[in-house]
């Protein structure tokens, strides 16, 4: 059994796909950014860092932050999802650190600078949308022929394809890379990624987060 940290965001869909995927039973509490309740010490004793997601293994006690640690600690797990092979499996570790390295932070900054910034700001706005828009380049070229980015699905495909569905909001436009329209429409059509982003949509309209059950869990941690 597993508690995600969960809020509805690119970051987040990376575990709810997984969790999917493994068949696992899972529970959601849900943070809500909006709210800062990334900062309240119940979480922060959960990560200092305030950051979503965080997983917790009932099974072991154990807490994980950051997204591909957890992806790779599920990996691992349950030996699913990691690559079948030495070279896949570094294939499947190289694509990961691809999407958490580059991916994740240009696309991160493209979107802030385009919906969030408080001033206008054109030097980055264009510079962030322009290495967005690269990183889909070296996507297509890369996904062309396959149906996975690794041969595979795996958890590379899990961190990646969240960032990539964002397409419209981070002004990429995907008319002349026609192999990332087709893994993309491949992906949606898969029955665990549509469990996963059901599981996640009723979070999109809440205005709160899940502080009670937050509250409780960090109760039962402090007393073992």
């Amino acid at each position: 059994m597993y508690t995600v940290f969960f809020s509805p965001t690119a970051n987040g869909y990376k575990i709810l796909l997984m969790l999917e995927a493994l068949a696992v039973n899972y529970d959601i509490c849900h943070i809500n950014l909006a709210r800062d309740e990334q900062h309240l010490p119940a979480y922060l004793q959960l990560n200092p860092h305030a950051k979503i997601p965080v997983l917790l293994d009932h099974d072991t006690q154990q807490v994980v932050v950051e997204s591909a640690a957890v992806l790779l600690y599920l990996a691992d797990k349950h030996a699913r999802f990691r690559g079948t092979s030495p070279e896949q499996r570094w294939q499947v570790v190289q694509w990961l650190i691809w999407q958490v390295s580059s991916l994740g932070p240009m696309a991160g900054q493209n979107y802030h600078f385009h919906h969030q910034a408080s001033q206008p700001e054109a030097y980055s706005a264009n510079r962030y949308l322009n290495q967005t828009r690269t990183l889909f380049q070296v996507f297509e070229q890369a996904i062309a022929g396959r149906a996975f980015i690794c041969g595979e699905f795996s958890i590379a495909d899990m961190a990646i394809y969240p960032w990539l569905r964002l397409h419209k909001v981070l002004h990429i436009s995907l008319e002349a890379l026609p192999h990332t329209v087709q893994y993309l429409q491949h992906m949606a059509q898969r029955d665990d990624v549509r469990r996963a982003y059901d599981a996640g949509a009723p979070y999109h309209e809440r205005t709160h987060g899940d502080v009670d059950k937050l509250m409780a869990i960090a109760d039962r941690r402090a007393t073992g």
